[in-house]
C-alpha cells in the first residue's frame, strides 16, 4: 500500500479523528416464564446464546432466582413475586454492566414481573420493556401449563378455585398473584398482593406511574392462537369486560386507561406502546420472527 503523502496527512488532521466504533448495545435482562428457569438449553439459553449470536459482544444477565435452575422453577410456582421482585431489583442493582441502563424482556409471566420492575426500581434504569406473552390484566382461567402430565398443574388449578385470594394462597401460589377474576373485582381488589398493586387497583402510586413513563418503548407480545393464557388480551393490556367472563375488551376500553392510572393513555399519545402480534401458541414463535421483530428494539 502506497505511503499517504503530505498532503492528505494534512486533509486528515483537519477532518479530525473518525467515527470510530460503534456504540455498544445496551445490556439485556431476561426473565423466564412459569415452570421454566434462567438457563433451560431449550429455552432462555437459546434465547441468550441467540442473541449474543446476533448482537456480539452484548451483556445478557438471564435472571436466575434460588442458587440453581431446580429452585428457579420451584420459585416460578410458589415463591411470593413481591419477593422475586424485590430479589431482582437488587440483582441489578449490584450488577457493575446494568448501572447505565438496560433492555428487558420478560417471556410470559417474567412480562408483568418485569413491569413491577420498572415501576418499583428505577435505579439502574431500564430503557425499553419487551413483553412476550405477558399477562399483564391478569389471568382468570388456567387452561394448562408446563407440565401438563405433572399434578403441580391440576393442584394449582384446584387451589386457584377453591380460593385464589385467600392469604394463604396469595403469599405462597405465584399464579394467585395474578388471578384476575371479573366476577369478583372487589375481592380482586382487595386481596391481590401483586397484580392489584402494580396495576393501581386500590389507588395511585405516582412514583410507578413516572418510573413507567420513563420506558423508550414498551413492547407486548400477543399470540394470535394461544391455549395457554386466558384471555389471551390480556397479553395486550385488555381483559374482560367486569362483571362477565365472555366478553373481552381491548385496552384502550379499560378504566385502567381511561383514567390513565399508570400513565399508558400517555404513552400511548407518544407512541411508546407497541402492540405486535404473532401467528402461535403461547411462546411459540420462529428465530426469523425474533430476528427481524424483537432484535430491532434492542
Amino acid at each position: 500500500m502506497a505511503a499517504l503523502t503530505v498532503p492528505v496527512l494534512a486533509l486528515l488532521a483537519l477532518l479530525g479523528p473518525g467515527p470510530g466504533p460503534a456504540a455498544a448495545a445496551a445490556p439485556l435482562v431476561i426473565w423466564h416464564g412459569m415452570g421454566d428457569s434462567c438457563c433451560n438449553p431449550v429455552s432462555m439459553g437459546y434465547i441468550q446464546k441467540l442473541v449474543e449470536k446476533k448482537i456480539p459482544g452484548i451483556y445478557v444477565l438471564s435472571l436466575k432466582i434460588g442458587s440453581n435452575m431446580i429452585q428457579d422453577m420451584e420459585n416460578s410456582f410458589f415463591m411470593n413475586v413481591n419477593d422475586q421482585v424485590r430479589e431482582v431489583c437488587s440483582q441489578l442493582a449490584t450488577d457493575p454492566h446494568l448501572q447505565g441502563g438496560y433492555n428487558a424482556m420478560g417471556f410470559s409471566q417474567g412480562g408483568q414481573f418485569l413491569r413491577a420492575v420498572a415501576q418499583r426500581c428505577p435505579a439502574p434504569p431500564m430503557l425499553n420493556l419487551i413483553s412476550i406473552g405477558g399477562q399483564h390484566q391478569g389471568v382468570y382461567g388456567f387452561p394448562r401449563c408446563p407440565g401438563e402430565s405433572s399434578h403441580v398443574c391440576d393442584w394449582i388449578r384446584k387451589t386457584l378455585d377453591l380460593g385464589a385470594y385467600s392469604k394463604a394462597v396469595q403469599e405462597h401460589l405465584v399464579q394467585a398473584e395474578y388471578w384476575h377474576d371479573p366476577l369478583k373485582e372487589e375481592d380482586y381488589r382487595r386481596n391481590s398482593i401483586f397484580l392489584a398493586d402494580i396495576n393501581q387497583e386500590r389507588g395511585i402510586n405516582e412514583t410507578y406511574k413516572k418510573n413507567l413513563m420513563a420506558l423508550k418503548k414498551f413492547v407486548m407480545v400477543k399470540f394470535l392462537n394461544d391455549t395457554m393464557v386466558d384471555p389471551p388480551i390480556s397479553e395486550w393490556f385488555g381483559f374482560y369486560k367486569s362483571g362477565q367472563a365472555k366478553e373481552t375488551i381491548p385496552l384502550q376500553e379499560t378504566s385502567l386507561y381511561k383514567e390513565d392510572r399508570l400513565g399508558l393513555q400517555e404513552m400511548d399519545r407518544a407512541g411508546k406502546l407497541v402492540f405486535l402480534g404473532v401467528k402461535g401458541d403461547h411462546l411459540h414463535f420462529s428465530e426469523e420472527w425474533f430476528d427481524s421483530t424483537i432484535l430491532p428494539f434492542l
